[in-house]
């Protein structure tokens, strides 16, 4: 079996955006188009039995229909993850923005190319946690915003995390939430640093307890772990209630290192964990807009965006009542955040990875997409080393589009400098993966397959 699309180097190249950045020469960008190889493990598993179900997934689609393409171009990037420089070099690289040159010690200035007036831009989830700056993050993101590019924001997990970490907080004590800040805020921990340096008031501080009270209300109390076997009996089987008792107990180490590292006393950190709620998720806080704006679906054409995965259940609602059903109720649910939400099929949309133990996408659920014309998920999520991957997952094509551009990540997994790349669809049924981290750019144009797929 071969795995080329009728393909033309002269005619792909055309496809590959022009780059304009004044500001920095942006290393490694692919200037070359090669056919998007199936036998690389790199590009897909390179496992014929996984090329088999590849070809299975597109000879479905055939006999649903076909594909229906974005009527503009479409820019995926996703995980940016609080690395402000990745993200505008990837969209620079995508050919959306120009950067120019700073001037008089001010700021790089960000205008849309014309390309870039065209084109629709989604961003995959995970803007924050772990990189540089979360605030620089979500500042370079308003900018981008502000030039009135056509841009949709999907939530992720660690978007998620924050609001479930400060709303624990804020609420009445349970043993059902009593474990949520050590267990979801120990990534987000130099995210609270950066909002106590810029935000908190010595005001602020003086309003709170005492430093042991403090420090009590951050962390779960001794018995919690009695007290959460009997509250999440109903909610969890056995299995995954001991799961998340010994996860609890494995983190709570690592996050009282962490903070010690943040050099945050518990009253500071309790102090910048309460203003989270004041910038994020009040209606005049200066981030209230990250997640207004958040959707966690977005459909165009035969495409499905979303930051991880789905599961039978979402299928069926997407079938029933279109993404807007979807966002309708992940909004709604994501804004009195369970633990059971946490663990059910709408956060499921943004932290499968198709495990034993996630929400379970069956042939019912697909063919279900496949039904309603949703051909192939584009996701991020889960981060690649050499640009982005084309696989079948569950017997439904799956495109990663997270190619691992923020530079904590890079560093731990031994890629150098600041990440760059995205991922770009044209309404002639052409995609196009971009990556400093791989040589050329990856084709793909399933409509144009060679006999020999068959």
């Amino acid at each position: 079996m071969q795995n080329a699309t009728v393909f033309s180097p002269a005619s792909a190249a055309r496809l590959l955006p022009q780059v304009f950045d004044d500001t920095s020469d942006i290393p490694d960008l692919p200037r070359d188009v090669e056919p998007w190889s199936l036998r690389a493990p790199h590009s897909a598993t390179g496992d014929p039995k996984h090329i088999e179900q590849i070809s299975a997934c597109l000879e479905k689609v055939r006999t649903h229909g076909g594909w229906r393409w974005p009527g503009k171009p479409v820019v995926f990037l996703s995980d940016t993850h609080a690395d402000a420089e990745g993200f505008l070099r990837s969209l620079v690289a995508a050919g959306v923005i120009r950067r120019a040159a700073a001037q008089n010690g001010e700021r790089a200035g960000i205008t849309l190319t014309d390309f870039g007036r065209s084109a629709t831009v989604l961003v995959g989830g995970d803007c924050i946690d772990k990189g540089p700056s979360n605030l620089d993050m979500l500042d370079a993101l308003a900018e981008v915003i502000a030039t009135g590019v056509d841009l949709h924001l999907l939530a992720g997990n660690h978007d998620l995390r924050l609001r479930l970490a400060v709303d624990a907080l804020r609420g009445p004590r349970s043993p059902l939430t009593d474990h949520l800040f050590v267990r979801m805020g120990r990534k987000l921990l130099p995210a609270l640093r950066e909002v106590f340096d810029r935000y908190v008031t010595q005001a602020d501080i003086a309003a709170l307890p005492d430093e042991d009270t403090c420090a009590a209300r951050l962390v779960p109390p001794a018995d919690w772990a009695t007290h959460f076997s009997q509250a999440a009996k109903g909610q969890l089987s056995d299995k995954a209630i001991r799961k998340e008792i010994n996860k609890l107990h494995e983190k709570r180490g690592q996050f009282d290192r962490k903070v010690a590292k943040t050099g945050l006393s518990a009253r500071q950190l309790l102090a910048a964990a309460l203003k989270c709620h004041d910038l994020f998720f009040t209606p005049h806080g200066p981030y209230a807009w990250f997640y207004d704006r958040m959707d966690v679906v977005a459909r165009i054409g035969s495409l499905l965006f979303v930051h991880a995965g789905l599961d039978d259940s979402m299928c069926t609602l997407l079938a029933d009542g279109g993404p807007d059903a979807v966002n309708a109720r992940y909004r709604a649910e994501a804004e009195r955040a369970s633990f059971a939400f946490y663990f059910g099929p709408l956060a499921n949309l943004v932290r499968t990875k198709y495990r034993a133990s996630d929400c379970k996408l069956t042939r019912a659920g697909v063919d279900r997409l496949h039904r309603i014309g949703i051909h192939m998920v584009v996701q991020g999520h889960v981060n690649n080393h050499a640009g982005q991957r084309l696989l079948a997952k569950q017997g439904l094509l799956h495109l990663e589009g997270d190619v691992t551009l923020d530079r904590a990540s890079r560093s731990l997994e031994g890629l150098p400098g600041i990440g760059a790349g995205a991922t770009l669809i044209f309404p002639s049924g052409d995609v196009i993966g971009l990556s400093r981290d791989y040589p050329r750019a990856k084709h793909f144009a399933p409509e144009r397959i060679t006999a020999s797929w068959s």
